[in-house]
């Protein structure tokens, strides 16, 4: 379990959030069927356990789900709902294809019917298909290893059509590539995505916060080293080198204003705040 031990904790934060939640940040109806009860219930024992490590607050009442809403969730529930709302707003302006990126156990490409594609490694993608079981044949899986200076061409060589307007998933993957690799990431995506194309990704900022260093320490375990963080200026110097244009970009404080209000009214001692190092950004090709 190890090996993608990142991707199941996502798939493990959506199907908790699922049964224990009385407001849906996210609704991933699939989440049960990406992962399996054995892996759900090894990582529910694994931080029931480990709740030291999580600095928890010994007042908390549900310390699991105190845990899942304040260390390691945040992020995974967030992004999940940032991408729907600007996927679902994509499409009604006439988006064509979506593509996620390092997509692990992502299954947002099965509740829509425009033509998708999930790029991964080889082995996430063989194992991707066997838990999905053909669950939706608008999915087209691309092997590529994003450390290869051609991982782009595999794209190319696939059923994409770059003369339609697509949306690109990027979420969760600039941690963990170098600030150059991240941004000829961008750049090989840019060239080869028509004009009124659309990709989203998040960042780390050079703020600070408790959540920082436990992720940190969690990838690490995990052997997936997180290499780089941004400031603002920075990201936009990147993204206008790669002939993008932010269209929206939301810091940590719009980001819990955003998604988390309804869930935070109803549950005061829950409450799910975003940490203060973590942004997302959506941005148009030029």
């Amino acid at each position: 379990m190890k090996k993608n031990l990142t991707a199941l904790m996502s798939a493990f934060v959506r199907s908790y959030h699922i049964k224990n939640s009385n407001i849906k940040v996210y609704y991933d109806k699939y989440a049960d069927k990406i992962i399996t009860t054995e892996e759900y219930n090894l990582i529910k024992e694994n931080l029931t356990n480990g709740m030291s490590f999580f600095e928890i607050d010994e007042n908390a009442i549900d310390k699991l789900t105190w845990i899942v809403n304040k260390r390691i969730g945040q992020t995974v529930l967030s992004r999940s709902a940032f991408n729907k709302r600007a996927l679902d707003n994509a499409i009604k302006l006439g988006c064509k294809q979506y593509l996620v990126y390092a997509s692990g156990y992502d299954t947002s490409t099965l509740t829509y019917n425009i033509k998708s594609f999930e790029i991964d490694r080889p082995e996430m993608i063989d194992d991707k298909i066997k838990r999905l079981n053909n669950l939706n044949n608008n999915i087209e899986f691309i092997k590529a290893d994003f450390q290869d200076n051609n991982w782009i061409n595999n794209i190319i060589k696939s059923s994409y059509n770059k003369n339609l307007i697509s949306f690109n998933s990027l979420l969760g993957i600039s941690y963990y590539l170098t600030k150059d690799e991240f941004k000829n990431m961008l750049l090989s995506i840019s060239n080869i995505i028509k004009e009124g194309s659309t990709i989203i990704f998040d960042y780390e900022t050079n703020n600070e916060s408790i959540e920082s260093t436990l992720n940190k320490k969690l990838a690490s375990s995990a052997g997936e080293k997180m290499k780089a963080k941004y400031s603002y200026k920075e990201i936009e110097k990147i993204l206008e080198e790669c002939n993008l244009k932010i269209y929206e970009h939301l810091d940590a404080k719009n980001i819990t204003k955003e998604f988390f209000y309804n869930y935070n009214t109803l549950n005061p001692n829950l409450k799910i705040i975003m940490p203060d190092n973590i942004a997302f950004l959506l941005a148009v090709k030029k």
